[in-house]
């Protein structure tokens, strides 16, 4: 029997690096999207220069067109990706050989996709969801995983419908860890790459239809929230090992950091670098508002009256 995957019509939606290191894992295995579909062109960084999507450059160096669309719900939106379809003849999946996607594949493309283009494709839409779903749907499941000293969380390939993280399961794995916790960066970076092989895994059944898809548990799903600049704040006497964790959830964006009290001003103090031992949370370098990095003793010297 033909492979399905040889001549397969697939379009990939994601952004950001997570997105990057799912197409990566699925080139290793000699699976390359047709088309990417990722956020438009952004500021980014302090000076808020315009940047491309991580997304879109791999995509430019590999000689894979990509389009960049504000907006994803318009009838002519949905007739522009329609042509942008690859004719590559007659599938294992689709014999009359017309020009339709076969599937499209999602991770963390950053907007809603709605529910006639989700379902456009012959074998639909999946994703690729950081979490065991039905836990952790929602914006922050690998902050909340990290928070929640969650070690057995993993990833989920799923069908999307249109509501949030709801759809049928297809395939899940749970990460395994050299040491924990691990940074939200290093987590992403594994359970992307997990769910890279998970596709590769199952596509072949998908893309001929005989993929078991199974109904979540929806009784036992659990939601996250948004990460705000404010989830940062952190109290140095509260648990050690609770700082820890909010330490390596924050690090990079918002960073973790804490406020004192120095010649009648309320001052930001950002901990840029730390270290935990025997319940102990330490910070090592820190960032008083307006001054350069400095290592803790030199700071605790310069502002003892907190």
């Amino acid at each position: 029997m033909k492979n399905p995957v040889s001549n397969a019509k697939i379009a990939f939606w994601g952004t950001p690096d997570f997105a990057v290191l799912v197409l990566a894992a699925l080139e290793k295995r000699g699976i390359l999207p047709d088309l990417v579909v990722c956020a438009p062109d952004a500021p980014k960084g302090r000076k808020l220069v315009v940047t491309p999507p991580p997304t879109k450059v791999w995509a430019i160096e590999r000689g894979i067109p990509f389009i960049q669309p504000t907006e994803i719900k318009s009838a002519e939106f949905a007739q522009t990706l329609a042509s942008l379809c690859p004719d590559k003849g007659p599938s294992a999946n689709n014999p009359s050989g017309d020009r339709r996607w076969d599937l499209f594949i999602v991770a963390a493309y950053g907007k809603i996709i709605p529910e006639h283009i989700l379902y456009a494709p012959v074998r639909k839409t999946i994703n690729v969801h950081p979490s065991m779903l039905p836990l952790l749907r929602g914006s922050s499941p690998l902050q909340s995983a990290i928070l929640a000293d969650m070690r057995d969380t993993g990833t989920t390939i799923m069908l999307l419908d249109k509501e949030m993280d709801h759809g049928p399961l297809l395939a899940q794995k749970q990460a395994t860890f050299t040491e924990w916790p691990v940074d939200t960066e290093t987590l992403g970076r594994i359970l992307a790459q997990d769910g890279g092989d998970l596709i590769a895994d199952i596509l072949p059944y998908i893309l001929d239809g005989s993929a078991h898809a199974t109904e979540q548990d929806h009784s036992k799903a659990t939601y996250t929230k948004k990460i705000t600049k404010e989830d940062g704040l952190i109290n140095l006497a509260e648990d050690g090992y609770d700082n820890w964790l909010k330490f390596n959830v924050y690090k990079g964006w918002p960073g973790s950091f804490f406020f004192i009290d120095k010649d009648g001003k309320q001052i930001r103090v950002s901990i840029t670098d730390a270290a935990y031992a025997d319940g102990v949370f330490s910070p090592l370098k820190a960032v008083p508002e307006g001054k350069s990095e400095m290592a803790w003793d030199e700071f605790e010297r310069g502002y003892s009256n907190r």
